[in-house]
């Protein structure tokens, strides 16, 4: 993992923990404050460690990065000049906003790159090294449907870990929007029958939450 990877995850940590642990916070709870840290440590290793391992099983590398936000109009030259971080605005201006009831976690993208042992190994050493856009998408997919198992798995543990689950959930469902280049994104436009499929699987997950 490069240092400028560990640190953007370290930021999207930071980022999710005000989130998720913002009204904890203003009520001066510092105890579930900390435990919000936590839980969102967990939510974002395990989104970026499945990506990770899913890439290597295509001979690949995946690198994330915070979501930045610069176009604004379809023609070429409609784009700001310097990228906006709108994966540390829209979070934290959401969550101040609402004063904690809206979470909008969509911090984290990703891109992939093909290794050259990928290369050798499927096309020959003087072929096409680029990721397809199913691989691509695949590689989203394998990070929220990890967190979606770790929603479910928590959910049974005899633990207190509810809350856990719950935002592991909201995580998958703000990630699986198809804008920009967030996760969604790139599932929806690497194949449209697994980015619904995935997405069938979260509002199950969903609704069950809100029933249960």
């Amino acid at each position: 993992m490069k240092s400028t990877e560990f640190y953007h995850i370290i930021l999207a940590i930071l980022v999710f923990t005000v989130v998720i642990g913002f009204v904890p916070a203003i009520k001066g709870d510092f105890n579930t404050f900390a435990q919000s840290f936590f839980f969102a440590t967990i939510i974002i290793l395990v989104a970026v460690f499945s990506k990770k391992i899913m890439a290597q099983m295509l001979d690949a590398s995946v690198e994330h990065t915070t979501w930045t936000f610069s176009r604004y109009g379809i023609k070429p030259g409609q784009h700001l000049k310097k990228p906006i971080p709108a994966g540390i605005i829209f979070p934290l201006f959401l969550t101040l906003f609402s004063l904690g009831t809206w979470k909008f976690p969509a911090i984290l993208t990703y891109e992939t790159k093909a290794s050259k042992y990928r290369a050798a190994k499927r096309h020959g050493y003087y072929s096409y090294t680029e990721m397809t856009d199913f691989h691509n998408g695949l590689i989203g997919a394998a990070g929220l449907f990890s967190v979606l198992i770790l929603a479910f798995v928590v959910y049974f543990l005899p633990t207190d870990l509810e809350y856990l689950s719950q935002m592991a959930i909201i995580y998958t469902v703000v990630n699986l929007i198809p804008i920009s280049n967030l996760d969604g994104t790139q599932i929806f436009f690497g194949s449209r029958v697994l980015w619904t499929t995935l997405a069938t699987i979260t509002a199950f997950f969903a609704f069950a939450a809100i029933l249960i």
